[in-house]
């Protein structure tokens, strides 16, 4: 895993825009960048397989959005960056990790409660799914001790 740079957004907009029904924009990841959010990816032969941005608030953070190169999927690199940011997160005394993700997106619920996280709420219509709106799942991991593995 490494830090995300400038140079790196065209890249990770390229993927986003292969992955996310709702993608970030490169403004969006410049933004994250200049707010010094934590924004990291990994790659594989130099080439970027997966990503993510978590902003740090105090001792809690938010998920904002991870993703793995459609190239890269189902060879576990979501659950291995979700770990590291787990692990870096607890490294910076953080109690709390909160993100929310489209009840549609079963394989991510899975992920993100085989890491640790609970459900904690659900936000009505929260995305636009189509020509109709689809809820969010409000999930929190609570950061005690290792990583959750």
């Amino acid at each position: 895993m490494r830090d995300m740079t400038l140079s790196d957004v065209a890249a990770v907009c390229a993927i986003e825009q292969q992955v996310q029904p709702q993608p970030w924009t490169a403004g969006n990841f410049n933004d994250a960048l200049r707010c010094a959010y934590r924004c990291v990816l990994d790659e594989i032969d130099g080439v970027i397989a997966s990503y993510a941005v978590l902003m740090p608030v105090l001792d809690e953070a938010e998920l904002l959005t991870i993703a793995v190169a459609p190239t890269q999927q189902h060879k576990g690199l979501g659950r291995l960056m979700l770990l590291d940011i787990l692990h870096w997160a607890q490294t910076q005394a953080m109690r709390q990790i909160f993100l929310e993700v489209r009840v549609s997106n079963v394989p991510a619920i899975a992920l993100y409660r085989a890491t640790g996280f609970v459900e904690i709420g659900r936000r009505r219509g929260y995305y636009q799914h189509g020509d109709e709106r689809e809820d969010a799942l409000l999930m929190a991991c609570e950061l005690k001790g290792e990583a959750h593995g």
